[in-house]
Formats: structure tokens, sequence, C-alpha cells
């Protein structure tokens, strides 16, 4: 007997849910499972080894060749991951509304390997850099800085990547959790470890990019490290392609937008109408939601009040929605809160990639007679996450499991309180290390050792192991189930939002102080002062987070019980239900 993937639908009938490549429903024995997310998860690897590798080093290039400003490069490199962020949204919703997953990872991968492609020629002709100039951190005033020809080659470049890595980054994820069916007890175990495994992997990527790719931009040439990570995307683009026949595709159900703003526009059209008595007779689709009605965003329900229109459901989307659009809309907004609290922590991390590389270059980082590039000091930040990644599977979920009785272990919210007390606790340790290795640079003529940069990296690649785990379950666990990849886009937009915050502070800062604070040589500036305006708002942003997260309800889903009959149970109540079967 062939098993496909199937669930209840609200009849008690069974429902495909997942299909082949042919559209025939899809066949567990041979599609699915880690194969095919093993497959899908090597698009994301790649896109990591070409995105770490580039903006880890990017700043050292910016300021060292094309003899840009420190703060404006840092900038620059912020931009770029929070534009490559924000275009993730975009395509999450164009992987929902039209394209699916499947397609939409394969046509955005391939735009990546392009623009790693271009930005190899632009790094390696020498036209596209200024004249060598020796010292540029000492004697900046002295030096040509790059032109407006050379920077738009670089930013077309640049941008190019950004178009493609966020159509891979919000989309394979959800693609790699649709290759497991939560309605069987075995694969939900294994979509239990999924996404720290996810991580895991994609932060081997980085510590490779960190490790050789840099290593070979600083000694080799950077031509040779993009032209690398440019083979790398389209030998990951040829193998995605090449595992289509063992996956299980979900059809695109339609521009998850469209609802949006439909239930947005007639809750503000029937304003003025009473809130029924009786929502099962008043509501359109009460009967048949597959999601429950619940008393949050009231105002929404009105959207739902059909007048003189069918109860059926048959009504014109423009003209009354249904109960489950409403709470779809109601789940998205629920998640707004927590969202705008994550963003302080991708703004401490933005500095991995640009101070904090800039801080290396003015300590001493041989190791023996071996000198250590500036951005191979990230070497200890996702050697970090990787440790926490594994204690995360291994240790402490286990033992929260025991503790707790939830397969869960550690709640998603959990794990992002988690990593926001990391990355503020990163921000003390960089303020304290920054003012003592400028005090003996200045007052002792001598660089102290780079490697006193380790705990500040060690911290906030604690923070990440938490928190990325921890927003992007909460985001995709949490997000209407026709609106996965928009809600991963959703979260990548935490990201994005946090790299803009991060330029927009650089921005104020050098402004207010009269670029006092961060200066091009960083001896003469106070970096320190930035780092502790990071931990203060830190800690203001955890206590906001606390109230959000205490105020949250996990969304509610319905579910069947043996004789087909449909039963109502909350998320933390399903986690039970499912640890129980796996124990059976």
């Amino acid at each position: 007997m062939v098993s496909t993937v199937t669930h209840l639908s609200k009849n008690g009938e069974n429902e495909v849910t997942a299909v082949d490549f042919h559209g025939n429903p899809a066949d567990k024995s041979k599609t699915g499972g880690w194969l095919a997310a093993g497959l899908i998860l090597g698009s994301e690897l790649s896109e990591r080894i070409c995105v770490m590798g580039i903006s880890m080093n990017l700043v050292t290039y910016l300021v060292g060749n094309l003899h840009i400003s420190t703060s404006k490069s840092a900038n620059i490199v912020t931009n770029f991951l929070g534009t490559l962020n924000l275009l993730a949204l975009f395509a999450g919703f164009l992987a929902d509304a039209k394209l699916g997953r499947y397609l939409t990872v394969a046509i955005f991968a391939t735009i990546t390997a392009l623009g790693v492609t271009l930005l190899t020629l632009a790094t390696s002709i020498p036209s596209m850099r200024p004249p060598q100039c020796s010292n540029y951190r000492i004697q900046h005033h002295q030096c040509i800085e790059a032109n407006g020809q050379q920077l738009a080659f670089l930013y077309t470049a640049l941008y190019t990547i950004a178009l493609g890595a966020g159509g891979i980054k919000s989309n394979v994820s959800g693609f790699g959790s649709d290759q497991f069916d939560l309605k069987d007890s075995k694969e939900t175990k294994a979509m239990s470890f999924f996404f720290n495994r996810f991580y895991f992997c994609i932060s081997l990527g980085s510590l490779f990019a960190v490790t050789v790719l840099v290593y070979i931009q600083d000694n080799v040439g950077r031509g040779w490290g993009y032209g690398i990570s440019a083979a790398t995307m389209v030998i990951a683009v040829v193998i995605l392609l090449g595992g289509t026949p063992v996956y299980r595709f979900k059809k695109a159900q339609g521009s998850p937008l469209a609802v949006i703003w439909g239930v947005l526009f007639l809750a503000w059209k029937k304003r003025r109408l009473n809130y029924p008595a009786n929502p099962s007779f008043s509501l359109n689709g009460y009967l048949n939601a597959e999601v429950s009605h619940t008393q949050g965003f009231r105002c929404l329900d009105k959207a739902a009040i059909a007048e003189d229109t069918d109860l059926n459901g048959n009504a014109n989307p423009w003209m009354v929605s249904t109960v489950t659009q409403v709470e779809e809309v109601k789940m998205v907004l629920k998640l707004i809160p927590i969202w705008s609290t994550c963003i302080l922590f991708w703004t401490v991390y933005s500095q991995m990639t640009t101070f904090t590389v800039e801080q290396a270059t003015f300590m001493d980082r041989k190791l023996g007679s071996f000198v250590v590039p500036s951005g191979s000091f990230s070497f200890f930040l996702f050697i970090t996450i990787l440790l926490f990644t594994s204690l995360n599977e291994k240790l402490f979920v286990t033992l929260a499991r025991k503790l707790t009785h939830n397969v869960q272990g550690i709640t998603s919210l959990q794990r992002i309180g988690i990593g926001l007390i990391f990355s503020v606790a990163a921000m003390v340790a960089a303020a304290i290390v920054e003012k003592q290795r400028r005090e003996i640079a200045v007052h002792q003529q001598t660089m102290v050792s780079a490697f006193w940069l380790v705990p500040q990296f060690f911290l906030v690649g604690a923070g990440e192991a938490f928190a990325y785990v921890g927003q992007l379950e909460f985001f995709i666990r949490e997000a209407p189930e026709r609106m996965k990849s928009m809600s991963t886009g959703l979260f990548l937009a935490t990201i994005s939002m946090g790299f803009f915050v991060s330029s927009l502070l650089v921005s104020l800062v050098s402004k207010v102080t009269k670029e006092t604070w961060i200066m091009n040589n960083l001896n003469k500036g106070r970096l320190e002062n930035f780092y502790w305006t990071l931990a203060v708002l830190g800690v203001l942003n955890f206590l906001v987070f606390l109230v959000f997260a205490m105020r949250h309800q996990y969304k509610t889903q319905h579910l069947h019980n043996s004789n087909g009959e449909e039963e109502l149970k909350g998320f933390e109540d399903t986690e039970k239900i499912e640890s129980l079967e796996m124990k059976d």
C-alpha cells in the first residue's frame, strides 16, 4: 500500500496536502524526509558561503582598497545586508502567491550565482579600483576614493546578490519543512530537529567562508575568493534541480497580501456595523472555519459580517471575508510585537561584520608567524554558533523536555529571550575591550592581541544560536499555513531592519558627536561609547520583549480525533499530544 501525505479535511475525508513533481499525491517512501531536505538546504549552505564570504570581509576592501571612510563603509555593508533580508519579504510574497517555494528558490539561486560572478569581475578588473594608497587608515586624506563608475559596478553586483540571496533565504526553510508530514508522528519527531540542524548546516558554510575564503581574498586575491563562491552557487543550483524527483511540493495558495488587504479594507468599510450577538450565524464561514475564532483584534471580525451575502462562503471576497481569512490576518498581526523586539538583536549582530572587523585591523593578529586576516576572526562567532546549536539539540532541549514534558523543550519565545540577553552581554564586553585596547595603543604605543575580541564574538554567537532558531521557528509555526514563505520573509525583515537601524545609529552618532566617537583611526575615536549605547538600548528592548512574550498566546489549531471528529487544541496542547504519540 502506498502511503501518501494527507490530512483529515473538515468533513473527515482524507485531503492531499503534498504532491510529487508530476502533480500526483506524494509517496512517502519515495519523496520527502531528510534526503530531500538535505538537497534543498544545499542552496542555503551555498548562499551562506557566498554572503558570509562577502559581508564579513567587505569592510576591509571598502576601506583598504576603495579608500572609503570607516563609517561610510560600515553603512555600505549594513545597507547591503539589510536590503538582502528585506528583499526576502518580497520573495516570500511571490512564492506564496504564484511561483511556489521550489521554483522561487531555483530562480533566485541562479540570480545569486550571476551576482557573485559580477562581484568577481568588480574586484578583479584593475580599472574598477582607485590607485593604491599605503596606510589609508592613518593618512586617508592623501588617498583617492573610488569614483562613481567604480562604485556603480560594485553596487550592481552587491544588490544582484542581495536580490538572489533574499529569495533563497525566505523560501528554503519553508520548502525544507514541507518535506516532513506533521500528521505523522515519526516525521514530526524528525521535524523537531530540522531547524536546529538547518542552522548548524549553514553555520558550517559560514565557518568555511570566514576562514578559507577570507584567507584567499586577503592573500591570493579577491577575484579568486569570490570566484570560488560563484562556482559553489552554480553547483548548488545543479544539485537542487537534480533532486526534483524526490521533493514534496505544496501548491501556492494565492497572494497573502490580497487576503490581508481585503480583510483590513472590509473591516474599515464595515466599521459602523454592530458586533454580532451570535457569531456562528452572523460571521461568514464560521462553522467551516479552518482556524478557530478568537476575541483578539475584534474590530477585524466586522470584515466577516455577512449582511445580505451567502453564508456558505461563496460571496465575493471583496464584499465579505471568511472567519478563516480574518483569523489568518489576526495571526500575522500577533507576530508584529515580537517582530519589533527582535530587531535590536540584529543591530548588535551587525557590529560583528563592521566595527569588530575594523577593530581587528588595529590589533596584533599574529598567531606564531601567521597573520590572521581581520575578517577571519568571525571564526569564533560561527564556531560558537555550532557549539551552542549542538548543545541545544543534545543537552538543553533534551533536559527541558524532561522537565516540562513538552516536545519543544525550550519554546521559541524562550530561545529569543535568551538570545537578547546574550546580545546585551556582548555589547558590554565589546565596550570594555575597546576602551582597554585604545588606552594601551595610545599610552603604551603597543597593539594588544586581537584575540581580546573573542568574548564579544562568543557572546553574539551564543545569542544567535538561540535567537535565530527561536525566531525562525516562531514565525513559521505561528503563521497561517498559506503564508509560510511570507512569514519567513517577515522574520528575515527583522534582520534587515537590524542592519538598517545600525546604519541609522551610526549616522546619528557620527552627526551628534561630530565624528568623535567613530573615526577612521579608531585610536582617536570613542567606539566604546557606541557599544555602551547599544547595551543600554538592548536592556530596554529586552524589558519590552518580556511584556509582549508574556501576553502572547500561541495559535490554536483544529485537530481530529480517531473518530474523525474535530477537536480544538492550543499550540502547547498540540505539542503534548505529539509527544505522547512519539512515546507510543
